[in-house]
């Protein structure tokens, strides 16, 4: 587990999170064709590149390792995040209200919950 990424992958995740319920309360759609949601796309599409780096590093990780890992259970939650962000940012970006934006906020919010428990199963709590 690479400590350093995982905490710049929460962070991240929140700050995108955050700007989602900004959208949320303000009224505003997740909508590709205006200049705030293309620059929450691509906070969105470098939160995932973030992540695709974590999913590589962490294979490498856990099977280079000697520690007692539940592998399964590991790679489960090192695709998982990869898999959510961009499944809700499409949902986002085709709902049609600002409930679109909603469902980029709770993508982003399962990223942190996911990478605490990663860093458990890593830890061997798991």
């Amino acid at each position: 587990m690479v400590e350093v990424l995982a905490t710049v992958l929460t962070y991240a995740s929140l700050a995108v999170a955050l700007w989602g319920v900004v959208l949320v309360v303000a009224n505003r759609r997740f909508a590709l064709n205006r200049p705030y949601g293309l620059a929450l796309a691509g906070a969105v599409l470098l939160l995932e590149l973030g992540l695709l780096v974590q999913m590589v590093a962490g294979l490498v990780n856990v099977f280079s390792t000697d520690r007692n890992v539940a592998t399964g259970t590991f790679i489960g939650y090192l695709v998982g995040p990869v898999l959510i962000v961009p499944l809700a940012a499409v949902w986002a970006a085709a709902e049609r209200s600002r409930w679109g934006s909603a469902v980029l906020v709770i993508g982003c919010l399962t990223v942190p919950v996911l990478i605490l428990r990663l860093r458990q199963i890593w830890d061997g709590h798991g």
